[in-house]
């Protein structure tokens, strides 16, 4: 028996104290546009004989993964659609986002993506991602909905050629989404045992292999509520962490335990879950102030991967953002990860420049809205580290000062990286994103 097929269009229901629209470009919205695609999608999908249920569009994303669990079961496949936006006009495709470390939902995310490819070839392929690539690090309806998800970002709202493609063959985007959830759907559910036996794993703790096995449920690894409670982590007031109670055993997913301090791995030839306590002091790694855990090397090899040309024009940066962190007593890791973002791996983009020696999106005083420039990729970097500095400590600056808005800042009121959002930017989640990037150099590193 085929499962049923949740379809969720992403944005606008309520979240905060109103409506969210999504991404606002050309006249229109994410919410209006991907509500008007999702009804095609069901649509198609019930003339074909699928049972669909779409998921209301009044509520927030908190509420429609409560919405979706409550009624489905592990055959079942949830998806929802979002569109993209960008500072940068011509940056336009389409993503399909995928649990972390789980190999049979990439195949089931480059079955979605290849069954709108062949509907609407016009839309260029951006491939296949795992959500720690997603801007926040992880995506929630991925981790929480109990069912198989995926997440599928479609184009680009703010290229007028995606845009155009979105409005005028909607019918095509609809039903190339609607064949690749016909065959995921089918992939998910054939010859599923309606009491199912999940398969076992080893689990490897700090190189040792623990005494419980954790189970395989919809491609995910699980391990123990117990091990969980060995590792010092309290889930007891975490309701977000979804809960599987197996054969009178409760287990959680592994993946989850990222966000608290356990490095979590996938050992294919053993089918063993290997965790691994970080390095990193809890409580400390989103702090402003305090010692980076990364060498030279490895900033050098993880900007790098996300950017091979990444150091052509500034060879020294990692050596720089260690050395003026180290000064000023400012945490190398967040500020080189918040550079990162701001700069997007040194690729540069419409509002700042790579000649501006300007890491950190610094600005200048008197309302401009320029950004500020200095005339060493040093100097650039140290008034990167005073700004944070000036929200992370009242400590006073060892060299002079170069940040051209230092003095606006109030000293110390940013502690945690969470705090710099709506301050260093408007963004809600700019917190939120410079902890992604941490994460996962971290996790390059073998460090988290």
């Amino acid at each position: 028996m085929v499962g049923r097929i949740f379809v969720s269009a992403g944005h606008g229901g309520q979240e905060g104290a109103g409506i969210d629209p999504g991404i606002i470009a050309g006249g229109t919205t994410e919410a209006r546009e991907m509500i008007l695609t999702r009804d095609l999608i069901v649509s198609d999908l019930r003339s074909r004989g699928f049972e669909v249920l779409s998921v209301p569009d009044d509520l927030s994303l908190q509420q429609s993964v409560a919405w979706i669990n409550a009624r489905a079961v592990l055959t079942d496949v949830a998806l929802e659609i979002h569109a993209d936006g960008s500072s940068n006009p011509t940056v336009r495709g389409t993503t399909v986002y995928y649990i972390a470390d789980n190999d049979v939902r990439r195949s089931h995310a480059e079955l979605m993506l290849l069954a709108l490819m062949r509907r609407v070839p016009q839309l260029p392929s951006r491939g296949t991602k795992p959500d720690t690539a997603a801007g926040t690090g992880n995506l929630a309806f991925l981790r929480h909905v109990r069912s198989p998800s995926l997440q599928m970002n479609l184009g680009f709202l703010t290229n007028p050629q995606d845009r155009q493609i979105l409005q005028d063959q909607r019918r095509e985007v609809a039903l190339g989404l609607a064949d690749g959830l016909a065959s995921w759907s089918r992939a998910v559910s054939g010859g599923t045992d309606p009491d199912p036996v999940y398969p076992t794993v080893s689990i490897n703790i700090n190189g040792g292999i623990y005494g419980e096995q954790g189970v395989i449920i919809n491609d995910n690894a699980y391990i123990p509520i117990d091990l969980v409670d060995r590792l010092g982590i309290d889930l007891s007031q975490n309701n977000d962490i979804v809960r599987v109670t197996y054969r009178n055993v409760v287990y959680v997913k592994a993946v989850d335990l990222r966000n608290f301090g356990i490095s979590v791995g996938w050992d294919a030839n053993t089918r063993t879950v290997l965790l691994r306590n970080s390095t990193v002091c809890p409580g400390q790694i989103d702090r402003i102030m305090g010692l980076g855990a990364t060498s030279e090397v490895q900033l050098i090899v993880f900007i790098k991967r996300n950017n091979e040309d990444a150091l052509e024009n500034f060879p020294d940066l990692p050596k720089l953002y260690r050395e003026e962190a180290a000064v000023e007593g400012v945490d190398h890791d967040v500020a080189f990860s918040q550079m990162c973002l701001e700069t997007d791996y040194l690729r540069f983009g419409v509002d700042l420049r790579p000649e501006q020696n300007n890491f950190g999106g610094l600005g200048v005083p008197g309302g401009t809205g320029d950004d500020a420039s200095f005339p060493s990729a040093r100097i650039g970097v140290r008034a990167h580290i005073q700004h944070l500095k000036a929200y992370g400590s009242i400590a006073p600056l060892v060299y002079p000062v170069v940040d051209p808005r230092f003095e606006f800042v109030v000293r110390g009121i940013a502690p945690l990286v969470g705090q710099l959002s709506g301050r260093w930017t408007s963004d809600a989640e700019y917190g939120d994103k410079i902890m992604a990037i941490l994460r996962q150099l971290y996790s390059v590193s073998d460090i988290l």
